[in-house]
């Protein structure tokens, strides 16, 4: 049975956001709000909780999971940045953006895509998912709450506790924040290539 944490949206409690970590430190996934829909997420060293993720979202393993960070800081760890894609990407974010790079060995092979190394990243414009990141001081391993056979993510915190109860450890609700996944940006190739259009505005890499 899921925890339910109704937490503000632009100030979040800071007990609900410290037992929050708290329970991912101990290896949960969850669900919660970021600044294009709802995601599932676990932290990336919780080996069960990517097969979770991908069981609760019929996934294959060809799925590529997005590292959700705090800061750019922490992005720049993980993935393979040249000067055209640092200041690209630097000035797009925080935002509803996802880039696809190539993964630095901070990234555990199990997460990188298998042939191209590559992983996507983004950091999240959402007082809640922030305060989450901030507390629990590394990425998140995240995947959009995208169901099978749904074309829109859920966007109520209730009916994902309805609906998830039996499969998710906590759910993390502030309210709606819109079904629009975020925009993918594949930079794999020495260049931005849009894969996906989504919330964030895509002709700034066109």
């Amino acid at each position: 049975m899921a925890r339910y944490f109704d937490v503000h949206p632009e100030n979040p409690q800071p007990r609900s956001i410290a037992q929050v970590v708290e329970l991912l430190r101990k290896d949960a996934v969850i669900a919660y709000p970021t600044d294009s829909c709802y995601a599932l997420g676990s932290r990336i060293d919780n080996h069960a909780g990517a097969d979770r993720i991908r069981a609760i979202r019929h996934l294959d393993d060809r799925h590529h999971f997005t590292l959700v960070c705090a800061d750019f800081a922490q992005l720049g760890q993980l993935v393979h940045l040249d000067n055209s894609a640092f200041r690209a990407i630097k000035s797009a974010t925080p935002g509803p953006y996802t880039f696809i790079l190539l993964a630095t060995p901070e990234v555990p092979k199990r997460l990188a895509h298998a042939k191209k190394r590559s992983v996507g990243v983004r950091i999240p414009n959402h007082p809640v998912a922030q305060a989450i990141l901030r507390e629990l001081g590394e990425p998140l391993l995240s995947s959009t709450l995208l169901m099978p056979g749904h074309e829109w993510p859920m966007v109520e915190g209730w009916q994902i506790k309805e609906e998830l109860d039996g499969v998710l450890d906590a759910v993390v609700d502030a309210g709606d924040c819109g079904t629009e996944p975020t925009t993918v940006v594949d930079w794999t190739e020495g260049g931005p290539e849009v894969v996906r259009v989504g919330a964030g505005d895509p002709d700034r890499f066109s």
